[in-house]
């Protein structure tokens, strides 16, 4: 981020909110991830489309957890986010691991912009108490934080993303 000399707090503010606007991409994405795993080790996720960026864990369980958290990570250090590509274009890149037993997996990306925005919610004051002893557990009484893993978890859920745990 370049800014002229001298910046004031306001200048700051404003190139990084025209950054933040400049950076938007379609909520969310979809990256197609290589999932490799043999017996003896654990489940290994890399990115075709995003060189670099990989994944491990132990439990299968733990997988699209673990490649979300991957793709937020290595996004968070680069201002531009590529564009991914169709699911036949990849198959035919790693057709030789699909062939020896690796599988694709679509994971998402939902950008976390810094750029914190405020918007007025009305809701029945009965969920507004579940949210509140529910943020007091998950979020440290952070209710806006909870609301946005709330949504972020409920966009995941209804593309089918995730599972709910039974």
């Amino acid at each position: 981020m370049e800014l002229e000399q001298p910046c004031s707090i306001n200048s700051i503010k404003t190139k990084i909110k025209e950054e933040a606007i400049n950076r938007k991409v379609p909520y969310p994405m979809n990256y197609l991830a290589i999932v490799h795993h043999d017996p003896a080790s654990c489940y290994g996720v890399s990115f075709p489309d995003v060189p670099g960026c990989f994944a491990a864990t132990d439990k299968a369980t733990d997988i699209l957890k673990n490649a979300i958290a991957a793709l937020d990570d290595y996004f968070s250090d680069f201002a531009e986010i590529p564009q991914p590509r169709d699911i036949e274009t990849i198959r035919t890149e790693v057709a030789g691991d699909l062939a020896q037993g690796a599988y694709l997996l679509a994971v998402p990306y939902i950008p976390r912009d810094t750029i914190k925005e405020r918007r007025q919610v009305n809701l029945e004051r009965g969920v507004w108490d579940a949210i509140d002893e529910a943020a007091k557990t998950l979020t440290n009484g952070n209710v806006s934080e909870f609301l946005g893993l709330a949504a972020r978890n409920e966009i995941l859920v209804r593309q089918g993303q995730i599972a709910l745990d039974d």
